[in-house]
């Protein structure tokens, strides 16, 4: 390990820092400037913005015939956007306030849009024409979300009195909101980018195999804008625009990231079959899990957080252990499939039953 690495790792964390904390507020600024809600600019702007390393990767290695590459980055980063960024950000925010549009809306076309790629991918591949029919969906869905978003005025103004103190706005110009949104998105590129490096070359003089690296720091590197910018978003009480930009994120990630790539792909998008018969029936279980959970009060709690944060170490080291074909790979999987997640499903079941029994009987 050289100079270069150390200056790469302080680069990309003061990158991550920085462009969250720019892109948190310009963001919510621009949120009540322009009549839109934190959670609609989180399912947005900020969404859409954290997701461009996942862009340009899965870009890449479409145009280069690198499709275990393009779809991993996809599929993978959708599971970390759910377990890894929402749970470490309800650890640290002490519990995140889940919109009732998201939960009713954006985690159900999230649920339906998983399930989608997979039924897509049973032929072994994405055609170009089913990239072009996403990126087409896209366009709908976020025209769709800001023009209804424009409709509801009194549930923003209502929403704002928590979340933004409007009366910062005075202090600042639309431009430089803009400007901030901009150089957080850069910042979070950048540093997204250097991290990533730092941390590979820090991995490998440490002896740590290829495998390993690929499967913790490059499918988490993509996801670090997310990270930086959910976790400042609800230390600093934005929890709507952290709870979007994960949400946001992922459907971004569906509809434009794997959308693009199979669109301008030199043929079609080949899906690889551990995908099918692995990392996506994760993804769609993860995006079904949600429903119960942000079900629940609205709310995902500081302790659902850590359930969340446990899973996707167990996932990271079941693919570890079934990737290196170790001998506990088969008894850790059937334990995780069989015990741990049905019974977390019916305590999840359970609460959000209760929840809604309460509030019946509180009306």
């Amino acid at each position: 390990m050289d100079i270069s690495t150390v200056i790469f790792f302080v680069v990309g964390v003061a990158g991550l820092v920085i462009g969250a904390e720019a892109l948190v507020r310009g963001a919510a600024r621009l949120a009540g400037r322009t009549g839109l809600s934190p959670v609609v600019i989180g399912l947005t702007v900020v969404a859409f913005g954290t997701s461009a390393p996942e862009l340009a990767v899965s870009l890449g290695a479409g145009i280069n015939d690198e499709a275990e590459l393009a779809v991993g980055n996809v599929v993978g980063s959708n599971i970390a956007n759910v377990l890894l960024v929402l749970g470490l950000s309800a650890v640290v925010g002490g519990g995140l306030i889940v919109h009732q549009r998201i939960v009713r809306i954006d985690v159900p076309i999230m649920v339906v849009l998983s399930i989608v790629v997979f039924l897509l991918g049973l032929d072994g591949e994405l055609d170009r024409w089913e990239g072009v029919v996403f990126v087409a969906v896209l366009i709908g869905y976020v025209t769709w979300t800001v023009v209804s978003a424009r409709k509801s005025e009194a549930e923003i103004e209502a929403e704002y009195d928590d979340a933004i103190d409007l009366d910062d706005l005075a202090t600042s110009s639309a431009l430089a909101d803009v400007g901030f949104v901009l150089l957080g998105l850069v910042l979070l590129v950048i540093g997204s980018s250097a991290l990533v490096e730092a941390a590979t070359d820090i991995a490998a003089s440490l002896g740590v195999s290829e495998l390993v690296i690929g499967l913790t720091v490059v499918a988490v590197g993509t996801s670090l804008p997310e990270i930086a910018t959910s976790i400042l978003a609800a230390a600093r009480g934005q929890r709507d625009l952290a709870v979007g930009n994960a949400v946001g994120s992922n459907l971004f990630n569906i509809l434009a990231v794997l959308g693009i790539t199979a669109a301008v792909s030199p043929s079609s998008l080949p899906i690889p079959d551990g995908a099918i018969s692995l990392d996506l029936p994760v993804m769609i279980a993860v995006a079904v899990a949600c429903l119960p959970i942000f079900w629940n009060g609205y709310a995902l709690m500081r302790w659902e957080g850590v359930i969340f944060l446990a899973y996707y170490a167990g996932y990271i080291t079941y693919l570890v252990l079934d990737s290196s074909d170790h001998d506990a790979s088969d008894g850790f999987g059937a334990a995780i499939l069989y015990f741990v997640i049905p019974l977390t499903v019916l305590t999840f079941a359970v609460a959000a039953y209760r929840s809604h029994r309460l509030d019946r009987t509180s009306i």
